[in-house]
C-alpha cells in the first residue's frame, strides 16, 4: 500500500514538473523572442522608410569624391565602436557584439527611441556565461550618453550662440535659452541622484563618459570633414562650425521646426542654398541605404550559419 503511495507521489511530483517546463523554457527563450520581434521591427521601420520616399534623396546630385564615402562610413561607425569599446571593457564581448550594436543603432533610429537598448539588453541576457545581469551596464551606458549628449549641447550654446545670435530672432535666442535650462533640468536629477541612479563603480562611469564625449567630438570633426570633401567650396572651420550648429539645434527640446532653422543657419553661414539642401537629403539617403544593406546583410549570414549548424 506505501508502496503504491509512494509511486503516486513520484507520478503527481512529475507531472508537476513536467507542466512546470514550458513555462522555463519560455523564460530562457524571452530574450530571443525579444530580439526576434526587435528584428522584425526593424525590418519594418526600413520599410516604412523606403515606401515614405527615403530614399528619394539618392536621386539628387551625389558626392564624387571618395573621401566624403570615407568619412561617412567613418561617421556612421562611430558610436557603434564607442559603445562597443565601453562593453568590451565592461563585459569582454566578442567581435559579435559589434554586430549586435549596429542592430541597436538601427532600432533607435528605424523603430523608436531606446529599443536599441532593448535589443542590446535581450542580446546580453542570451549569452548568460558572458554576463549575468546586463541591465545595470546598459542603463547605466545609455544614461551616461545622454548626459553626454546634453553637456555637448550646453558646450555648444556656449560657443555658437555668441557668433550666431545676429542670425538669430529675439524668439529664436529666448527659444535656445529655455532649451538650456531644460537640458540642464533634465541632467540635473541623474547627477545629485547619481549614488540611488547609476551602478557601476564612479571610476568606470567617468571612464564611460569620456568615451561618450570623445565619440561625440569625433562625430563633429567627421561629418564636417565629409561635407568639406561633399562641397569643398566652404573651409573645414566652417564646416566644423555647422556641425556644431546641427548638433545644437537637433538636441534643443523647445525649438520648433529644428530643420528649417539648421537649413536658414547654415545657408547664412555656408552659402550654397541648393547645393546644401541636396548634400543634407543626400546624407540622410545613405544612411537609410546603410541601414538596410546591413540588415540584409546580417539576415543572410544568420541563415547561413543556421544551415551549417
Amino acid at each position: 500500500m506505501n508502496a503504491r503511495m509512494d509511486v503516486a507521489r513520484a507520478d503527481g511530483v512529475a507531472a508537476d514538473i513536467a507542466g512546470l517546463e514550458p513555462l522555463e523554457t519560455i523564460r530562457s527563450r524571452w530574450p530571443a523572442i525579444i530580439g526576434g520581434l526587435l528584428s522584425a521591427a526593424m525590418i519594418a521601420g526600413l520599410a516604412r522608410e523606403l515606401l515614405s520616399s527615403g530614399l528619394s534623396g539618392l536621386s539628387r546630385t551625389v558626392p564624387a569624391s571618395p573621401l566624403f564615402y570615407l568619412f561617412f562610413g567613418l561617421l556612421y561607425l562611430s558610436p557603434i565602436t564607442g559603445d562597443y569599446v565601453i562593453f568590451r571593457r565592461l563585459w569582454g564581448i566578442p567581435f559579435a557584439g559589434f554586430v549586435a550594436l549596429i542592430k541597436k543603432r538601427i532600432a533607435n533610429e528605424v523603430v523608436f527611441g531606446y529599443s536599441g537598448e532593448a535589443y542590446f539588453y535581450a542580446w546580453a541576457r542570451s549569452r548568460a556565461t558572458m554576463v549575468a545581469a546586463p541591465f545595470g551596464a546598459v542603463k547605466d551606458v545609455s544614461i551616461l550618453s545622454a548626459i553626454a549628449g546634453n553637456a555637448m549641447t550646453l558646450a555648444m550654446i556656449a560657443v555658437a550662440v555668441p557668433l550666431v545670435h545676429a542670425l538669430m530672432t529675439p524668439e529664436t535666442l529666448r527659444l535656445v535659452g529655455g532649451s538650456a535650462a531644460v537640458t540642464i533640468a533634465i541632467s540635473l536629477p541623474f547627477l545629485l541622484f547619481s549614488r540611488r541612479v547609476f551602478s557601476l563603480p564612479r571610476p568606470t562611469l567617468w571612464w564611460v563618459f569620456g568615451v561618450h564625449w570623445a565619440r561625440l567630438l569625433a562625430g563633429q570633426v567627421l561629418i564636417a570633414l565629409a561635407w568639406h570633401y561633399a562641397l569643398p567650396g566652404a573651409s573645414i572651420g566652417l564646416w566644423l562650425a555647422l556641425a556644431a550648429l546641427r548638433m545644437l539645434v537637433s538636441r534643443l527640446p523647445l525649438v520648433p521646426n529644428k530643420d528649417m532653422l539648421f537649413a536658414n543657419l547654415a545657408i547664412l553661414l555656408i552659402g550654397h542654398d541648393a547645393a546644401l539642401s541636396e548634400l543634407m537629403a543626400f546624407s540622410a539617403a545613405l544612411t537609410v541605404l546603410i541601414h538596410l544593406g546591413l540588415i540584409g546583410l546580417f539576415g543572410v549570414q544568420a541563415v547561413v550559419a543556421r544551415n551549417d549548424a
